[in-house]
């Protein structure tokens, strides 16, 4: 514990505070630090979320070309055709939307005299520091030690989207587990109609594929489609919970008291996914802007990439 400017400093471990002259800027805010790209470098979660991707598209190819196209019912294929690319696209804009938000970093390297000064803070109150990205740690903050950051309400980092969840980006994690589960779901009622239809009509114009490479395909995507189902139904449901709740993942094996007042499930899902309940709680794109994804390219790339 250390004095400084009337009130305490706590840390973990015994760490020096960054000089004033360290490469912490505290005259950037985070409105400065929204404005550019998030992008983690890690290769185990890089080659996670392009499987994600390639699963995704397996899918679709199987679902389009060996069952949908070849059907004589016209109406089935367009009907089930739209259905299912729709639930893909929300599936994978939902990815790439958790992927590439904040998930609530603190600054990094903010625990500075000056910073501290211009907190305001009350004599004898007590700030606690992270160690390894030397940062003051707001409260229901956890180090991620694959983003290197202190990640404001991290629930946990998910090597599938190559991302923490967190504050910022849980809506967008919870609407991709929720549109796989569906688009699982899709598949194999799809599934199960196709391999009736072509038992019954003995495999003779079930598909444009020979009958042996049909049921291969068909296989591959009923087991893919099973244990994707799976996890990330319960991986929503857990979301949901924690949410109804104002609970993390993290607080919760823990066991740690929460030390906050917890909003009633109403407040904590409204505070998710925004304002009242509507549409665009389910709209991924919601707040998407092209224009400023072009202005953050041109400010020079990924400034948050670790």
């Amino acid at each position: 514990t250390m004095q400084s400017s009337g009130h305490r400093f706590r840390d973990v471990e015994h760490h020096p505070l960054l000089a004033e002259n360290d490469s912490y800027d505290s005259s950037s805010s985070e409105a400065d630090m929204a404005e550019r790209v998030w992008f983690i470098r890690d290769g185990c979660g890089m080659v996670c979320a392009i499987m994600t991707w390639l699963l995704v598209v397996y899918a679709d190819f199987v679902v389009t070309f060996v069952m949908l196209l070849p059907s004589k019912d016209f109406w089935y294929s367009v009907i089930n055709g739209v259905l299912f690319n729709c639930l893909a696209v929300l599936a994978l804009s939902s990815h790439l939307r958790t992927m590439l938000t904040d998930p609530g970093a603190v600054p990094k390297g903010n625990a500075t005299k000056e910073y501290m000064d211009n907190l305001q803070l009350k004599p004898g109150e007590v700030i606690y520091k992270c160690p390894k990205c030397c940062s003051i740690k707001p409260e229901r903050a956890h180090h991620c030690s694959i983003c290197k950051r202190c990640i404001r309400k991290m629930d946990h980092h998910c090597p599938w989207v190559n991302n923490c969840v967190g504050e910022k980006n849980q809506r967008f994690f919870v609407l991709f587990t929720m549109y796989i589960a569906l688009i699982s779901a899709h598949a194999l009622i799809l599934c199960g109609f196709q391999f009736f239809s072509c038992v019954r009509g003995q495999w003779t114009e079930c598909s444009d594929f020979s009958p042996p490479v049909t049921v291969i395909l068909m296989i591959f995507l009923c087991l893919e489609g099973f244990l994707f189902l799976t996890f990330t139904a319960v991986m929503f449901g857990t979301q949901i919970h924690s949410i109804c709740n104002d609970e993390t993942e993290i607080e919760r094996l823990k066991s740690e008291k929460p030390t906050w007042e917890r909003r009633l499930r109403w407040e904590g899902m409204k505070s998710v996914f925004g304002g009242q309940p509507s549409l665009l709680w389910i709209n991924p794109f919601a707040g998407f802007r092209i224009r400023r994804l072009l202005l953050r390219g041109k400010k020079g790339g990924p400034e948050f990439s670790v």
